[in-house]
This record gives C-alpha cells, structure tokens and sequence, in this order.
C-alpha cells in the first residue's frame, strides 16, 4: 500500500508486450513510474499499491479487453481513453511511455477525458462472434473473387446469376480446366466449402445467444434487416440505454456530417464515418434492399433535391432512428402505425 492516503489517479500505456503504469495524487504529484511485463498478476499487484478504489485510465488499443477486466476485478473504477481523443500526444516535443501515462492520469484527473464505453463481457463475446462471422464472409467473398478470375484467364463464361448456387456449382465441376487452372479452382472451392460450414455454425452459435432478446426480435420487423443484420446492430451498439437519443446514437455510429465553425463561418462537411463500421454497413444494406414506405418516400424526395449518396446516407440515418427505438423499447411504435 502506498504511503500517500488520498484518492490516486493512474494513467496505464497499455502495449503488447510490456506497459507503463503512472500514479498520481489527487493535485497531480506523481507518486511512481513503473514498466511491468503485460502480465495480469503483476498489474494487479501494481493496482494495489493505489489505495481503495482508484480511478485507472487506460486507452481503448489493442488488447485491451484483459487489462479491464483484471482492474475491475481488483475494485478499481476503470475507465477508457479514447484513441481519437487523446491524438494530440503524438505532436508533442518529447514523447515516450511515462509522458503518455502521466497525461491520461491529467486528463482524467481534471475531468477532461474523452471515454469510450467499457462493454461487458458478455457483448464481447457476442462482438466476437458477429465480427469473426463477418471475417468468414470476406474471406469467402475473396475466394468466390479468384474463382472468376481463374475462368476469366481461360476464357471460360458460365451464364448462371450465381456462379456458387447449385446449377452454377454443377456447370462449373463440369467445366474442363487443365493443369494448374483446375488444381486452383478445386482448391478454392474446397475453401470455400469450409468457410460455408463455417458460418453456418457460427450462425447457430449467434442465434442461440440472442435467442429471447426482446429488442432483436423486434428490429427484424423492419423491411430490409433480418437476423444476420439484426445480430450485427445488437452486438456492436451493446447496452442502446447509453445512449440519451437515437440522434446521439445516429452520431456514434458516423452517420451525421461534419460540423465546422469559427467566428461567423459555419459549415457542414461530410459524415464522420467515425464509430462502427459494421453499424453503418448493416442499416445501408438493409435500405438498399427494402426499407418502409416513409423512408422509401423521403429518400426519393432527398435524392430528388440532393443526389442519391446522400439520400441514401439519410435513409439509413432514419432506418437507424428506428433500430434504436426497437432496441430500447422492444417494439416499434412507427410501424403499428402504419399498419393500422
């Protein structure tokens, strides 16, 4: 325990291999440096050294999941950076390891820490799962991609709307290819056929998690989202209750413009595209598909005035509207109304 009896701020540079750990006072003395090997006894052990409850900062980089946890566990009041916001490290004069350290422990101490939510475990397992999924998919997508480009050097034009459908997988077994074109389209439809086990179970394994979830269930009444896409706004929005307003949920996600301003000049730029990736493609691929006949109907009136890129980025802003009141009150008032 240290000598020092008042409330400690600790600022943690968190890397792969070794960290930093800075403690501070409550006026900003700092009260010790130390490098430690990343290792959850030895940073527990460390955080004892902080007193009761301490508040401990760490930045949201890679790997970040264990250090949490291991600080939760040992009853400090946790709390992470967000690697936007604390940019402005890199500009200065001098920076290593401690610096970085000692400014998060300054950042949080005066009340000037940009945050990022601290999901728990059980939604990131649940991210894990829908990301690797979407991992599958990409993956299969690339070889589905040398396939084609494998027929194409030979010349070979299969007429079928899906090359990898049953009468698209029949024509092309059928086709004769030699040498080492054959040797690699064998292979890749082997990989193939592995990754679709693959997802497949995945599927299952996502479906049985979210099986019962008042506010899934209600989000695939919406035209367009079904449960693939529905499993990916659950995982990567987690707990929506964090968030005051679909509006603040439609600007965590990246899909509201760009704000500049300064002295009688204010302008509006593009969106943000800042928060998850995997949030802004689900809603723009549900709307490409089907949406409701309101969004339909303001997104041809926008495209109208505006152009369609940006009908369609603020017809997947009103779709995500939607998801938001269908998560948090587990039904959507906007479609029993146009129903009735």
């Amino acid at each position: 325990m240290s000598e020092y009896d008042g409330h400690q701020y600790v600022g943690i540079d968190l890397h792969r291999r070794r960290s930093v750990i800075v403690r501070q006072t409550d006026h900003g003395e700092q009260l010790s440096a130390v490098r430690i090997v990343n290792d959850p006894v030895a940073l527990g052990l460390q955080i004892e050294q902080a007193g009761t409850r301490p508040d401990v900062v760490l930045e949201a980089t890679y790997g970040w999941y264990w250090a949490a946890d291991v600080l939760q566990a040992a009853g400090a009041q946790v709390h992470l950076a967000h690697p936007l916001g604390v940019k402005g490290f890199a500009y200065r004069r001098v920076k290593n390891d401690v610096r970085d350290a000692a400014d998060l422990a300054d950042l949080l101490r005066m009340g000037r820490l940009p945050e990022s939510w601290i999901a728990p475990a059980e939604t990131r397992e649940l991210r894990e799962l829908v990301r690797y999924r979407a991992k599958l998919v990409a993956l299969r997508s690339g070889l589905k991609a040398q396939v084609h480009a494998v027929l194409a050097k030979v010349g070979v034009l299969i007429a079928v709307s899906d090359l990898f459908g049953v009468d698209g997988r029949a024509q092309l077994e059928q086709t004769a290819l030699s040498g080492a074109y054959a040797q690699r389209v064998a292979s890749l439809l082997k990989l193939i056929d592995i990754l679709d086990a693959e997802e497949d179970l995945f599927n299952r394994r996502i479906a049985e998690r979210l099986r019962g979830h008042a506010g899934c269930g209600a989000i695939q009444w919406l035209p367009g989202i079904g449960p693939v896409l529905a499993a990916v706004l659950v995982a990567e929005i987690g707990d929506v209750h964090r968030f005051p307003s679909a509006d603040r949920l439609c600007s965590w996600s990246g899909l509201t413009p760009r704000h500049y301003e300064s002295d009688t000049v204010a302008r509006r730029g593009h969106v943000t595209k800042q928060g998850s990736k995997l949030v802004r493609w689900a809603v723009v691929e549900a709307i490409q598909r089907k949406t409701t006949p309101k969004i339909k109907e303001d997104r041809a009136r926008i495209e109208a005035r505006r152009g369609k890129n940006i009908a369609k980025i603020a017809a997947a802003r009103k779709l995500l509207t939607l998801v938001y009141y269908g998560l948090r009150d587990g039904h959507i008032r906007a479609l029993a109304r146009q129903a009735a």
